[in-house]
This record gives C-alpha cells, structure tokens and sequence, in this order.
C-alpha cells in the first residue's frame, strides 16, 4: 500500500483565515452585549495559537472567564464559523482539489486530522465535495486526549497504516508526524511559523509541489 496521506484541516486544506476574524468578532461582540468582555477582539492572539485545540483556545483568550462560559462561546464560534462557510466566505487553499485528484488517482489513501471540531469538518468536507477524496476525516474530540499525535496513532490503527506522510502547518502535527514514525510536510502558509517550520521534514510554498516531490521520489 502506498504511504497514507494524512492533512491537517485549518490552514492547511482550508484557508480558515478568511472566515475567522468575521466569526470571532461576531462571538465577542456577544460577549460585549452581555457586558462580559471589554476592549478589541483577540484577532492576534488567536492567529498566534491557531492550531490548538479550542479548549485551550478559550483559557487563552478567556483566561479569566469560568468553565460554562467557555463552552458557551465555542457554541457560539462554531455556528458563526458554519455560517460563513455555508455564506461561501471561505475558501480552499490553490491547488488543493488538483492535489487530492492527484493523489486519489495515484491510490493514496487520504484522510483529515484536525483539531476542529466534527459538525465544522463536516462542513467543509460537505460544501467543497472533499469526499470525492477524503476516505474519513478524524476530529480531535474522537480521542480522550488533546494531542495530535493521539490522533494521528487513531488513524493509523483504524486503518492498519504502516507509513504515512502527515501535511499541516503547525508544529503540532510535525510532532504527531514523528511520534508515530511518518513524514512531514511543513505547509509555509496563513497561520504557520518559522520556527515550528523547521521541525518539518520537507516544507512548500504550495500544495501543488507536494505531487511535484512525490513524482521526484516514486
């Protein structure tokens, strides 16, 4: 069998930055009616951690609001996330239907390992046709822990892979990458970093040269 491919979701198949500053101002302005927030929305602060699960999201950007709140907002986030996604505000990365054409076409399996949440991935995978591609996409809340790795030995296990190649643009999923013994490739895109970049076994500027790469080494 021919090395899995294994995609992050957010900043990397799917340009997350062009829904998110909309859905996040919106949730606090939420925030802001109920008197519980004062100030800017943390656009930044979010952009900085984006790649993390959104438990610690919240404690992050709420770091002094209760528990329930937390849920709350999240409820809140996901429905205006869903909202512009189905309002057609989002957007695929370029070449990211070529790529998964490519790959399905070549027999490599393809799967999502996302921090996201199911009915948001869901979403995306629905609206943009992604299971023309995608064989399964995999949530964080499918697992009792918060780790990429975690996640990315789920799918593993599921489908009895014995190699990979894990595609995301945090440091995150390089990790959950070299932790179950499968490459990386480090996307140089929206929400990436420099430092966490170098952690990744191959980088690109396009998802287009990740074909290129694999018509190099076949």
């Amino acid at each position: 069998m021919k090395a899995a491919m294994i995609f992050d979701m957010d900043g990397t198949l799917f340009q997350t930055n062009r829904i998110l500053e909309a859905s996040l101002h919106d949730t606090f302005q939420l925030l802001r009616d109920e008197e519980m927030w004062e100030g800017d929305t943390p656009l930044e602060t979010y952009r900085e951690i984006m790649g993390v699960p959104l438990s610690k999201v919240w404690k992050t950007l709420l770091p002094l609001h209760p528990f329930h709140i937390h849920e709350r907002v999240n409820e809140v986030f996901q429905d205006k996330l869903i909202q512009n996604i189905l309002g057609g505000m989002g957007a695929l990365y370029p070449h990211t239907e070529d790529l998964l054409a490519y790959l399905c076409k070549r027999g490599f399996p393809i799967f999502v390992a996302s921090n996201g949440y199911p009915r948001y991935l869901q979403t995306i995978v629905e609206y943009y046709a992604l299971d023309r591609w995608i064989l399964s996409c995999y949530s964080i809340e499918e697992i009792d822990s918060e780790e990429k790795g975690e996640l990315i030995r789920k799918v593993k296990e599921d489908h009895y892979l014995s190699h990979g190649i894990v595609i995301g643009d945090r440091g995150s999923d390089f990790k959950g990458a070299k932790e179950n013994e499968f490459l990386s490739i480090g996307c140089a895109f929206d929400f990436s970093q420099e430092n966490e970049l170098q952690d990744a076994d191959i980088v690109v500027g396009d998802l287009i040269e990740i074909r290129d790469y694999l018509e190099k080494v076949k």
